[in-house]
């Protein structure tokens, strides 16, 4: 049984890497596709088989697939390309007779309002359509998208969203990697739409949490989209992923990103990790 992963020199597609290794799979039986061989000479070195290819280019696709059993679909993290990106992966593995796929997509994404769920819905169709045994990992968010709030805590003593008092269901991404290595690795998942999230935290209660890892209080500052979205501007981030940051934000508002499904504990057999320690092992000292 060969196991191919996608973006595997990226956060998520490493830790599924070691999740793999820790439930048994052999070095030589894992496919680390990437897009920068250099990036993975560590993997190759332990013994995965690396293969490079570009999310748009379907020849390098279709080889690096060959052989390939199951898959591991790590969605593309180029917003607005991650459609025709996925449909070039599932088509290469129609072609070269992969026989699973497992996808990382977001929470609830069917009926999600967020401007991240449309690419998400839109692969999910195209799995459904590609006749390739499948399943759904509908990942929350990563506590580590807060690593950088913990430096603003230090600094400011606030925590600055869009949230109000909706809560977020957040794990750890090594806690997402290992439901996905448990999917890959165990049968019964075909058609399997899981609802993945942890710890569930309004940002009044996530600002206690920093106010514990910075040792100061923290206080939440909720602010319109708009405000929030310059404020990612001029730190710095892309006009249009700024907008994507902002809307997830206030979509937490209306519970886009929260769940009590419980399949992620299911899935791993233990709580998530919390995000108090999710933070702490990422956070940049304070």
């Amino acid at each position: 049984m060969t196991i191919a992963v996608t973006g595997a020199a990226g956060h998520l597609g490493r830790l599924s890497i070691a999740a793999l290794r820790a439930r048994g799979v052999a070095p030589a039986d894992i496919v680390a596709v990437v897009r920068d061989a250099a990036k993975a000479a560590d993997l190759a070195a332990d013994g995965v088989q690396v293969r490079v290819a570009d999310y748009g280019d379907p020849a390098a696709l279709r080889e690096a697939l060959t052989g390939v059993d199951k898959l591991l679909l790590v969605s593309g993290s180029e917003v607005g390309q991650r459609l025709p990106q996925h449909t070039n992966i599932v088509d290469a593995a129609k072609a070269t007779g992969v026989t699973f796929i497992a996808y990382t997509s977001v929470l609830h994404a069917a009926t999600s309002p967020l401007l991240l769920a449309g690419e998400h819905k839109a692969t999910e169709d195209l799995l459904a359509a590609s006749g390739i045994d499948h399943a759904l990992l509908r990942n929350g968010w990563y506590w580590e998208n807060y690593a950088s709030a913990v430096g603003t805590a230090a600094a400011t003593g606030t925590l600055v969203g869009s949230a109000g008092t909706g809560r977020v269901a957040g794990a750890a991404r090594a806690d997402f990697a290992e439901a996905a290595a448990v999917v890959l690795t165990t049968d019964g998942h075909a058609g399997a739409a899981y609802e993945l999230g942890g710890q569930r935290l309004t940002y009044p209660e996530l600002a206690e949490v920093l106010s514990g890892l910075v040792g100061k209080p923290v206080v939440c500052q909720d602010i319109s989209k708009e405000e929030y979205a310059t404020i990612l501007e001029n730190a710095g981030v892309p006009a249009r992923f700024a907008a994507v940051l902002a809307d997830s934000d206030a979509g937490i508002a209306v519970g886009a990103l929260d769940t009590d499904s419980g399949d992620l504990a299911r899935l791993i057999g233990r709580a998530p990790t919390p995000a108090a320690d999710a933070l702490a092992a990422v956070a940049p000292a304070v």
